[in-house]
């Protein structure tokens, strides 16, 4: 702590207040930083975990994967893991989350009991629901722009050794989310409690529920880290498929290919593969190499030297409430030649709601990922404009990881502008972080 409050007086005045990291989970481009960033290398482990309580003391730059492994051996798990393994617990929480396990523990923040949070104004205070409750609701989705989390505290669950999954096929995307809402609502299929739900759209006519029960029967499990891949596995002709994992491999099933991105990369040819080591089979690879890509414009090169145009960056999640989705994939599959999609049903565990991301309490919503390239437009960004726009015409959100293009007035009202600003009064009364509109879509 004393490192990082150091490091924060270290920075002049007149410069903005960075993060000093190495890796992230964000796809937007953004201005070079002015000054030396926070010093959080002592901010990086778990604290404690209290099984009796089921909770976790946990440091704001702690990652999932190191977080998990603490965890598991106890039996226990967060409400909910995000699908990479080096999202940070604050980043999770000041960016979003979302996981398999959304549609009845809801986004990450909402398992946040306190958090202790270095403010703009470079003191630590401790938020929760009964104090600095402005700054604890309005921290979700601020980014970095109103502080920092430092500690945080959060609910466990108990989980079994192994999960068994269920991958429904459907040739409609209608019967599939008429099936999605309705485990969503009672939380079983065919009379079986659910733990985990999530699902795959490949096209129009080829779609899956994956659903995942917990299960302490041993038996035989599947392995993706090696040559097969767990997004292929889902697929067969009709009905439904089933497959075992560790608790383990389920929480990371997603990372070892960064869902499907790594074809991108050739790690999912069968040769490349074989010789791609397993430990650098993850998403902090890919990433790394696609940061190379924008740096060297090597895919815009190639494109040039097959005489097609650049292509524009769509990677993105939305959430579109479950009775508008299948209106949103349509346009989408007939719009935007981008798949497969990853569909993710949530559902906000807090009645209050957040303000800075106002999702609407007690109303189910499907978060839809969809992360690749097409051709550019006429105008920057111009295939994402489109897709802010029907998300917007759907009563949607747009999560802000990646690019977003809107003016400051709807980007006020679609992001709680004015709880926002008085959180920004309060904790950085002298704007040594930056605006959560200069960040999100001006990319500073």
């Amino acid at each position: 702590m004393e490192r990082l409050l150091e490091s924060y007086r270290a920075i002049r005045p007149t410069a903005t207040v960075r993060l000093a990291k190495s890796t992230s989970n964000l796809f937007r481009s953004r201005a070079d930083a002015d000054a030396s960033g926070l010093d959080t290398s002592g901010l990086t482990h778990v604290i404690a975990v209290d099984v009796a309580a089921r909770t976790a003391d946990v440091a704001g730059m702690c990652t999932y994967e190191d977080l998990v492994a603490a965890t598991l051996p106890h039996g226990l798990a967060p409400l909910v893991v995000p699908q990479l393994k080096t999202i940070t617990l604050g980043g999770a929480v000041s960016g979003l989350g979302i996981e398999s396990t959304s549609f009845r523990n809801g986004l990450p923040h909402e398992s946040v009991l306190e958090l202790d949070i270095l403010t703009g104004a470079g003191e630590v205070v401790t938020a929760s629901p009964g104090e600095h409750a402005d700054l604890y609701r309005t921290f979700p989705n601020s980014y970095g722009t109103l502080g920092y989390a430092v500690r945080l505290r959060i609910e466990l669950e108990p989980v079994e050794p192994f999960v068994a999954l269920t991958h429904l096929r459907f040739h409609e995307l209608a019967d599939l989310i008429e099936a999605m809402d309705d485990i969503v609502e009672t939380g079983r299929l065919d009379g079986v409690p659910v733990d985990y739900l999530d699902g795959v759209v490949f096209s129009a006519d080829e779609s899956y529920l994956c659903v995942g029960m917990r299960t302490a029967a041993s038996g035989p499990v599947s392995d993706y880290t090696r040559q097969q891949i767990f997004y292929r596995s889902i697929q067969h002709e009709d009905g439904a498929k089933h497959d075992r994992l560790t608790i383990h491999d389920y929480l990371w099933r997603w990372d070892t290919d960064w869902f499907w991105c790594s074809e991108a990369f050739g790690a999912q040819h069968p040769l490349i593969r074989r010789f791609w080591p397993r430990r650098l089979r993850r998403s902090s690879s890919y990433w790394k190499l696609m940061k190379l890509e924008r740096r060297f414009d090597v895919g815009d090169r190639l494109e040039q030297l097959r005489g097609r145009p650049p292509r524009e960056r769509v990677i993105q999640d939305v959430e579109v409430p479950i009775e508008r989705c299948v209106e949103f994939l349509d346009w989408f599959l007939a719009n935007v030649p981008i798949e497969p999609i990853w569909l993710c049903p949530l559902r906000l565990r807090d009645d209050d709601g957040w303000p800075l991301y106002p999702l609407r309490p007690k109303q189910t919503y499907v978060n839809v990922g969809f992360w690749s390239t097409v051709p550019v437009g006429s105008t920057e960004g111009a295939t994402n404009r489109r897709i802010e726009r029907r998300v917007g015409e759907l009563d949607g959100h747009k999560s802000l990881y990646s690019d977003s293009f809107y003016s400051r007035e709807e980007f006020d009202r679609l992001y709680g502008g004015d709880a926002y600003r008085a959180a920004k009064a309060r904790y950085d009364p002298d704007s040594r972080l930056l605006d959560l509109y200069a960040k999100a879509v001006q990319r500073r």
